[in-house]
């Protein structure tokens, strides 16, 4: 419908309703002193920038009689901006703030607006109350929601002398310029809060870039976790974010693609640790228009750990149902041969008897191994001395020493009774000295010392064989976790167990290309 069909429309509306246009208009609805607060105070933000727009417009026309009118949704009048007089005059005519401007007044530009959602203009006796027909009244919309709905109207009322043809079109642009502001500081403000919580988490990393790749912002979290300078970050503001080895790429695919990459997993070396990070990288978008990536960085070392751990505990439950199963298939005919050899004695001359005897031993005690992880061992704790237990378990080992060019040379500085289990202190000492000979293929020495330290007995295993290095010294201990070809990763990984169970420590020291320390430290009794 045409803006004068709407105007003549209402027109007669008005005459139907017996409204008399020789009479100011009537305002049926308006707020209370208190109501009108309130809903200034609700409309706070948008009176702010309509003010700031409309004084710019005013004080490039001073002197000349305009009157700005701010309305709500639903034509209550929360503001005049203009001409002192323009206002005087307003207000003998009923027209002040806190009044509804509405259909039920009469045809007026507020309420045309309102109802048909666009611009209106009503100019002298187009008004059907005579008392605004010295008048031109303009009313424009202003939409400040998501969804197109009208929030408020922006109108001007003016002398018909001082009435153009752009005084509708300048009401519109400066609804229009105070629309685009209203839905800009919405966004900034958005973005600022979404900003604030990226960037104060303690749990990640953030880096957020431009539509270029250009760092914009970041917090100081990835600064630790890519290891950059952290008193020096205004450094990395402006900088290309492909640079970043770690995760540039990354970000070079999400602007080419425009698509989301969520859930990588990245793994760094730090100070010869590996460190594992998940990394989220967002494109945002401003209608269809890439503005920002945003990239998130979450540590994962520790849930990388618990997952190992896990699996290898799975391992373990596996390997125990299966250990002790195998150990008594394999003991039972064990047993049988180490007995009939024992009957026949030395004294038989069979041929290498103390090492079938050794070797013997040696099945037994891996097997001993295997039956820890199906069935823990109960432990029987006496009173013994270390030095005591050592030159038994090296009366068994000498044997393979010797076969394999290895000396062994045991000094004991001081020795105190101990309370442990003897079985398990054996199973102990013969495991570190496994792992000592097969550090020496090429022969060596092994020195084994007694001492005391602090409250604790210390014995200390030192080879100078090939020594490991600090990522395998790390994982000393884990289960399944060998260098060896033949290995099963079980070795220190009792050794730790029988040693905790005793209430003790041990510590392993070693250099590539020097040698392995290892000292076990039992509580004294």
């Amino acid at each position: 419908m045409k803006v004068d069909e709407m105007i003549g429309k209402y027109n007669q509306q008005c005459i139907e309703q017996g409204i008399r246009p020789d009479l100011p208009p009537v305002f049926k609805r308006r707020f209370s002193d208190e109501e009108l607060e309130t809903e200034k105070y609700n409309y706070s933000e948008v009176l702010e920038v309509i003010n700031y727009f409309v004084d710019k417009f005013l004080s490039s026309t001073s002197g000349d009689p305009y009157l700005i009118a701010i309305s709500n949704h639903e034509g209550y009048i929360l503001s005049f901006r203009g001409d002192s007089m323009m206002i005087d005059a307003a207000s003998q005519m009923g027209i002040t703030e806190g009044v509804q401007s509405n259909e039920d007044i009469g045809t007026n530009a507020i309420g045309l607006c309102l109802r048909y959602g666009q611009p209106i203009e009503i100019k002298g006796t187009d008004h059907y109350h005579i008392v605004l027909q010295d008048a031109v009244c303009c009313a424009a919309p202003i939409h400040g929601n998501r969804d197109g709905r009208i929030i408020g109207t922006l109108s001007l009322m003016t002398v018909i002398d001082y009435a153009h043809p752009s005084l509708l079109a300048l009401i519109s642009t400066l609804a229009d310029s105070v629309e685009r502001e209203i839905v800009l500081r919405r966004q900034n403000t958005e973005h600022h809060i979404l900003n604030q919580v990226l960037l104060a988490t303690n749990y990640y990393g953030v880096v957020v870039t431009d539509a270029f790749g250009r760092i914009v912002e970041l917090n100081e979290n990835i600064l630790r976790m890519l290891h950059w300078d952290n008193h020096d970050k205004e450094k990395y503001l402006h900088s290309s974010v492909f640079d970043v080895s770690l995760i540039g790429d990354f970000f070079q695919d999400v602007i080419d693609q425009g698509e989301a990459s969520v859930g990588v997993e990245l793994a760094l070396q730090v100070t010869g640790s590996m460190r594992y990070y998940m990394l989220d990288i967002v494109p945002i978008y401003d209608q269809q228009i890439l503005i920002r990536i945003v990239g998130t960085l979450r540590n994962i070392t520790e849930m990388k750990k618990t997952e190992e751990l896990l699996r290898n505990t799975e391992k373990l439950v596996y390997a125990g149902e299966v250990a002790v199963s195998i150990a008594h298939e394999i003991r039972n005919p064990l047993t049988t041969v180490k007995g009939m050899i024992q009957l026949s004695g030395k004294d038989s001359k069979l041929l290498h008897y103390d090492l079938i005897m050794s070797e013997l031993e040696r099945m037994n005690l891996i097997i001993s191994d295997f039956m820890i992880l199906g069935k823990p061992k109960v432990v029987q704790f006496s009173d013994e001395y270390s030095s005591t237990i050592l030159k038994e378990v090296l009366s068994i080992f000498q044997i393979h020493a010797d076969m394999n060019d290895i000396s062994i040379i045991s000094e004991t500085i001081q020795d105190v009774q101990v309370k442990c289990d003897r079985n398990q202190m054996k199973q102990v000492i013969l495991n570190i000295l496994r792992n000592a000979m097969e550090a020496l293929p090429s022969g060596g020495e092994i020195h084994i010392s007694l001492d005391i330290e602090g409250s604790f007995q210390r014995i200390k295993f030192t080879d100078n064989g090939e020594g490991m290095p600090p990522e395998v010294l790390r994982r000393m201990g884990e289960p399944f976790h060998t260098t060896k070809s033949d290995g099963n990763g079980l070795g220190m990984m009792i050794v730790n167990n029988i040693i905790a169970s005793h209430s003790g420590r041990v510590d392993i020291t070693s250099e590539v290309g020097k040698g392995t320390s290892v000292a076990i430290f039992l509580p004294m009794k």
